[in-house]
């Protein structure tokens, strides 16, 4: 399918070590991927669902000691340990190769390898990357036709060199004590063995479009980032455009296709999904663009329904595959906790046994939930319902906004803005949750997670913060920087803020302040609205709620100082001057 050297001698080096039975390469046609389903049908791998109530749509259930990413079997293997940082796993690339190899040894017998040509980004846009992806499972041929532009036309598009991405993955024996996630930056290269969950293997998405991407943003002078991207239509029919970066937890897909409240929404107002997790940015005419680099949405099922992301749910209502969630036997179709309150009484669970909606248990989710809690959709971003109208287009979006985000009890307020960019990154570097009671562990434990990239980034993160400080300096119109907590509580530990579509309501702040439409009041973490300035009509919120949720705690903020010392002193000594200085001027300004 390619004249392209570096990647057919690449292949046949893979195809040696993993000894496929055959080779076939993936071309994106229809009638291929049909045939592929059918084959995946009859092996099981795939069940086919209703097709009258859920057109195109399958099921598929991994090993139940293989249902999630995971971080300590991922790796980062550069030739310098300090070039991984200290917040990555670091393995020597030589002896990660050499230990890898092994596993791969002969791991293909008897299967046959596919081969996914496929490209981040449009193909021939100026933010478009491009990779191939060799596997052995079927489930990751069909779930990267969705999630990446796949196929013949990418192959014939790649340049003729070896700047491609090569991703090797192979389902091996799935032991979890020889599973790895090996990422090698300065050879473009990942390493996938013994998993077959999509996190791990679907090497298009956080492996190349954040670790890899990450590492070649910084070469090339772009950003690589954990953040989704939305479109807000004014009445006027003008679209300004918000990155934003949120933790797990934190309702970032909910915010990427949020409907408006009903007070925006009689006005005419709109929200536009660009992306709903991955943003490549780049500098163009002195603004900050930016593309969604995937083609599809990996969503957590949990928590999705009608109330809390209408456009979601309706996404994966055709051409889906649903991983880890439950099989409702009456009518063939899936189902998941939170997704209605009609537990299916005929229904297998995510471990492939029968359940019983009586024994379910809160604190046990894992072994008495009928979808696991970390069960997922792969949709086809086109069938959103909110799907932007610049989805495709080559040259992405101008971004106005960047939004932080957190999930803080008590010390961030609803929102603030950073004083300029450098201030802005240091609110990045800073972000942080507290950990809820369905979490592991005790409650309210503070975890840092930078722009969200904790677990993404493919470098040092001191470094990280060092690109984002020099990126300020290369935009002459940068997008203002904000900071948002939905989930500020009362006393009673009951959450203020409504949260959800009325999330607009801040947006709609945010954007005014880029616009120099509304002032606010200076404090010491940042510039916080006015409450008069925060438009809550319809809400039951009175003017001393909003006070309360926009007042800045100096107490709790300078216990917080203390632990990002400590997390800054675990990120080690690139850390960047400018850090500690927006540190040290921070807890001045606190008193």
């Amino acid at each position: 399918m390619t004249s392209n050297k570096y990647i057919n001698q690449w292949i046949d080096e893979m195809a040696a070590l993993t000894k496929p039975e055959k080779i076939v390469w993936i071309d994106g046609s229809e009638e291929q991927t049909v045939a592929l389903r059918e084959e995946a049908c009859s092996s099981g791998e795939l069940i086919r669902l209703n097709q009258d109530l859920l057109p195109n749509c399958y099921l598929h259930r991994t090993a139940v000691n293989d249902v999630a990413r995971v971080e300590g079997r991922t790796f980062i293997c550069t030739r310098k340990k300090e070039d991984a940082g200290n917040i990555n796993n670091w393995m020597d690339p030589v002896e990660c190769y050499a230990k890898l190899k092994k596993l791969y040894d002969g791991s293909m017998k008897g299967e046959t390898m596919y081969v996914i040509p496929y490209a981040m980004g449009q193909v021939g846009s100026d933010f478009a990357k491009y990779g191939i992806e060799l596997t052995d499972s079927i489930y990751v041929v069909l779930n990267m036709l969705i999630m990446t532009r796949a196929g013949r036309a990418v192959a014939e598009a790649m340049p003729q060199d070896d700047s491609f991405v090569k991703g090797l993955h192979a389902k091996g024996t799935l032991d979890p004590e020889n599973r790895y996630i090996c990422h090698f930056p300065e050879d473009n290269t990942i390493w996938s063995v013994n998993s077959a969950y999509g996190g791990n293997v679907l090497l298009g998405k956080k492996c190349f479009a954040l670790r890899i991407a990450s590492y070649l943003g910084r070469k090339e002078g772009w950003l690589a980032e954990h953040m989704l991207i939305l479109g807000l239509e004014n009445p006027e029919g003008e679209i300004k455009y918000i990155s934003a970066a949120f933790p797990s937890a934190c309702g970032k897909t909910n915010l990427a296709m949020l409907i408006p409240p009903e007070y925006y929404k009689k006005k005419g107002y709109k929200i536009w999904t660009v992306g709903d997790d991955i943003a490549w940015l780049r500098v163009k005419d002195g603004r900050l663009w930016a593309i969604n680099p995937e083609n599809g949405f990996f969503g957590v099922a949990p928590g999705t329904n009608e109330h809390s992301n209408p456009n979601a749910l309706h996404t994966t209502e055709r051409d889906t595959i649903f991983t880890n969630v439950a099989h409702n036997l009456d009518n063939n179709t899936v189902w998941w906790e939170g997704l209605n309150d009609n537990p299916p009484t005929n229904c297998i669970n995510w471990k492939g046994e029968k359940w019983d909606y009586r024994k379910y248990d809160k604190a046990d989710k894992i072994n008495t939930s009928a979808a696991h809690p970390n069960s997922r959709f792969t949709a086809m971003a086109k069938n959103c319902p909110c799907i932007s109208s610049e989805f495709d287009n080559p040259a992405g979006v101008p971004i106005s906004a960047i939004v932080f985000g957190g999930r803080r009890a008590k010390t961030a307020p609803l929102v603030y803005q950073s004083f300029n960019w450098q201030h802005g990154a240091f609110v990045g570097s800073i972000m942080a949750s507290e950990t809820t009671a369905a979490a592991a562990g005790a409650l309210g434990v503070v975890r840092r997670d930078p722009m969200a990239m904790r677990p993404f980034v493919g470098y040092d993160m001191g470094d990280y913060w060092a690109h984002w400080l020099d990126m300020g300096k290369r935009i002459a119109n940068p997008p203002k920087i904000f900071h948002v907590n939905w989930f500020r509580t009362d006393d009673e530990g009951h959450f203020i803020w409504p949260g959800f579509g009325d999330n607009m309501r801040v947006l709609m702040w945010i954007l005014a302040r880029c616009e120099g439409k509304v002032g606010a009041k200076e404090t010491a973490i940042g510039y916080v609205p006015n409450p008069e300035d925060i438009n809550v009509e319809g809400l039951d919120i009175s003017r001393e709620t909003l006070e309360t949720l926009l007042s800045v705690d100096a107490d709790a903020w300078k216990e917080d100082i203390a632990n990002i010392k400590e997390f800054y002193a675990q990120v080690g000594a690139r850390v960047p001057k400018e850090m500690y200085e927006e540190l040290a001027a921070l807890e001045k300004r606190l008193g």
